[in-house]
């Protein structure tokens, strides 16, 4: 690894502001930064999404359809184009700032910028949180407008949405609350997974395998649980700060 980019990532339309600054290698591949925007931010994989820039979009729109995402040589005419078959590096072609997009239909859009690109530092794991401010939103809230929903109704216990809204994360939900070094250790337990080769099995394969990987992991993976958003911590604002607007 030669080189890293310094990436800034915000829920667009959120307030309280929900960003992270993340430090990845310039050539990871576009679902491995998924995984690593789902577990800075803390949202925990359970939909599609997609990355964009200009007219051109790469990623998973339904994983439950039949046919995967367009390899790049037969995405035209806005077709998605296969996140594993492209990199960070690919859309830093086209600009410094593009779209990423969770739970389609939910509108759950964030804002990619560029932060610095720079030589990785020896010794340093990556990818790398440098940085997080806010707390993750729960992911079926309803985007944006259910959020805001939410918070007013968690904190008047007189609104009819108040129990049924405690429902949806923690009893003690604090939007300014993070903990930074849950996110910090998620990332650095995804690294063992960075840069695996995508595969494809036959369903029953799939399920033998992950029971067999179950059983050999001494870890939990990257998804297991909301440790990230339930547990109080704290964030670093300076280099959040930085790219503010």
């Amino acid at each position: 690894m030669s080189e890293i980019a310094r990436l800034s990532v915000e829920i667009d339309d959120v307030t309280p502001r929900v960003a992270r600054v993340v430090e990845v290698p310039i050539d990871i591949r576009l679902d491995d930064l998924h995984f690593v925007l789902q577990i800075a931010i803390g949202w925990q994989n359970g939909h599609p999404f997609e990355f964009r820039i200009a007219d051109t979009a790469w990623g998973l729109p339904d994983r439950d359809a039949g046919a995967p995402p367009y390899p790049a040589s037969q995405a035209e005419d806005g077709r998605v184009r296969a996140a594993q078959q492209a990199t960070l590096g690919d859309i830093l072609a086209r600009g410094d700032t593009f779209q990423y997009d969770y739970v389609l239909g939910e509108d759950w859009e964030h804002t990619v910028r560029l932060v610095a690109r720079e030589p990785a530092t020896p010794d340093l794991k990556y990818p790398h949180l440098v940085a997080a401010e806010g707390r993750c939103p729960p992911a079926d809230i309803g985007g944006p407008v259910g959020y805001e929903t939410y918070l007013r109704s968690i904190a008047d216990p007189a609104s009819v949405h108040h129990d049924d809204m405690l429902d949806f994360d923690a009893p003690d939900f604090d939007p300014l609350v993070v903990d930074e070094a849950t996110l910090r250790q998620n990332l650095a337990d995804l690294t063992r997974y960075i840069g695996r080769k995508p595969t494809i099995r036959h369903p029953e394969v799939r399920a033998e395998r992950a029971s067999k990987d179950a059983a050999e992991t001494p870890s939990p993976p990257p998804f297991a649980g909301r440790g990230a958003c339930h547990r109080a911590g704290h964030f670093g604002p300076d280099p959040l700060a930085a790219t503010s607007e």
